[in-house]
């Protein structure tokens, strides 16, 4: 059970970087969704660029651990989700990188998602 809950964990865990990425093109669609996008970007650019570990990683550990498991097995979360999350050579500088890449693009979302708004209410 724990594995499982470990499994999970990470598969959230990705799904919160891909919204922490790409989330600023749902708010070009719906502009309501800045308030949940937002505060996970800046949280997302922030652990990148202070160099933080996500709460989500010793979590996952933690289930790790209780089930038994010190390191992941061979099964498709380990082969495809593992490696995004935690690639092999990230330094600190690659993440400081990464931290503003994700400022960077959601900036541009947000200026497109307001440029996109603005038209609709000058209609």
């Amino acid at each position: 059970m724990f594995k499982i809950i470990a499994d999970a964990i990470v598969v959230i865990h990705l799904l919160f970087i891909a919204f922490v990425i790409g989330g600023g093109l749902l708010v070009i669609r719906w502009p309501k969704a800045a308030f949940v996008h937002l505060p996970a970007a800046i949280w997302g650019a922030l652990v990148e660029i202070c160099s933080w570990i996500c709460p989500l990683t010793p979590l996952e550990n933690h289930f790790r651990h209780l089930a038994g498991k010190s390191s992941y097995g061979g099964d498709f979360i380990v082969q495809y989700l593992i490696p995004v999350i935690y690639p092999e050579n990230l330094t600190a500088s690659v993440q400081k990188i990464l931290g503003v890449l994700v400022i960077l693009m959601n900036v541009i979302f947000y200026l497109l998602a307001v440029r996109k708004h603005r038209k609709v209410i000058n209609r």
